[in-house]
């Protein structure tokens, strides 16, 4: 979740949205995210709306922060009720943050039972929460399995110590398989987060990493290309000369060290930076996102979506459990997207999937660009004669330049 807040129009206090998200909400899968804001040290790369205990100062508290979005969650209940949106039970929940397990185990285990009173949680639902490898215990994570919780992401990151200090990440290597086994004997699914490209990471200590995370079999795997956001203490150490700048042709090469070892050990990658064992083991909430489905976003500058009509949390814990306290929304604006918006996202979003685009669904720019993007490589041609756009393995690595290529001028 990026700090900057877009541009858009005021959200009404009452949380209340237009006729057009209403259409067709029956049918479209319903999640819950939860933003946690709190880290213990702000690392280095890292553009989220985070805060440590000396940012926040005493203007928000981490010990009321439950309460306060337990309080968003009974009004979104009351906001989408009062709104028409079908009421629909919770195909999942996620967690994230900054360290959502910074806080204790019962305060998510809280705000989890909220969402259940609120909405309900279908049968199978799945609910993860991110966490630091040293932050958690045995204790804490039996504790969120006993809650409801069935899966954990945690921010390995790398197993190399040189990468991890550039990072600014503050465990050890040795705490992940110990957190891991605690995960598991706790009953819950593991998934590893981790990036490549960092200042001075050598492929072998990209080939290492891999080697690690695959040793602890993990359920489900996610590998991000380090981007360098201006306003990040990595970026300015790399303004200054103290770190090199990141190179595209070095993630190129990691992004296929990953897919070839990953595969080899399994794994299949089902959107361009996520790789899992089975089909039950893809993250729903994810894929949610990324098939346009619903979800309400609570916490300081979180971002929901409901059939078209997306809006954003005010940025600061203060500011959000203000508006809360007053009992309007904590929104700070919103956009109701038009046709050519839906469209271009539905085509950006999509096409990074395994499963493909349908060629039927592109408007007749993207359905001429097919050919071209066969002849150069980017697409598997057995699907595209299918009547699907599906990513080959160096059009995953130009993700970006097929969508521009499908999507109109």
């Amino acid at each position: 979740m990026p700090s900057t807040l877009p541009l858009g129009e005021p959200a009404p206090a009452d949380g209340r949205l237009p006729p057009s998200a209403v259409a067709g909400s029956r049918d479209r899968a319903f999640g819950l995210y939860v933003h946690i804001p709190f880290c213990a040290v702000r690392c280095g790369y890292c553009d989220f709306n985070t805060y440590t205990a000396a940012e926040l100062g005493g203007g928000a508290s981490q010990a009321s922060y439950a309460l306060t979005v337990e309080r968003e969650l009974e009004f979104a209940g009351g906001a989408l009720a009062q709104s028409g949106i079908a009421q629909r039970a919770l195909s999942t929940v996620f967690f994230g943050g900054g360290t959502p397990t910074l806080l204790p185990s019962q305060d998510l285990s809280r705000v989890l039972q909220t969402a259940k009173n609120v909405w309900g949680l279908e049968p199978g639902a799945e609910v993860t929460t991110e966490a630091n490898p040293d932050s958690v215990t045995p204790e804490s994570l039996a504790e969120l399995a006993r809650a409801g919780f069935t899966r954990v992401s945690f921010g390995m990151q790398s197993a190399v110590p040189h990468v991890l200090a550039v990072l600014d990440r503050t465990h050890a290597p040795e705490r992940v398989p110990l957190a891991v086994e605690w995960a598991r004997a706790a009953g819950l699914k593991v998934s590893l987060d981790l990036i490549y490209g960092t200042p001075g990471e050598e492929l072998s200590d990209w080939e290492s990493s891999l080697e690690a995370a695959l040793t602890l079999e993990p359920d489900h795997l996610s590998a991000y290309a380090l981007i360098i956001e201006d306003g990040t203490a990595l970026a300015r150490r790399i303004r200054r000369g103290e770190v090199p700048m990141v190179d595209d042709d070095d993630h190129a090469d990691k992004y296929e060290i990953a897919e070839n070892m990953l595969r080899g050990a399994g794994m299949s990658w089902y959107e361009v930076s996520n790789w899992a064992r089975t089909g039950e083991d893809q993250c729903r909430h994810n894929l949610a996102y990324w098939k346009g489905h619903d979800w309400w976003g609570a916490g300081p500058g979180a971002h929901s979506h409901m059939g078209g009509t997306r809006w954003w949390n005010v940025k600061h814990p203060a500011a959000y459990a203000q508006r809360l306290d007053t009992g309007a929304s904590p929104a700070a604006g919103r956009e109701i997207l038009d046709e050519t918006a839906r469209y271009v996202e539905d085509v950006l979003l999509r096409s990074r999937l395994a499963e493909g685009y349908l060629v039927a669904g592109l408007q007749p720019e993207g359905r001429h660009a097919v050919a071209g993007l066969i002849a150069d490589g980017l697409i598997e041609p057995a699907d595209a004669f299918k009547g699907v756009v599906r990513l080959s393995g160096r059009g995953r690595l130009l993700a970006d330049a097929v969508v521009r290529r499908l999507l109109p001028n």
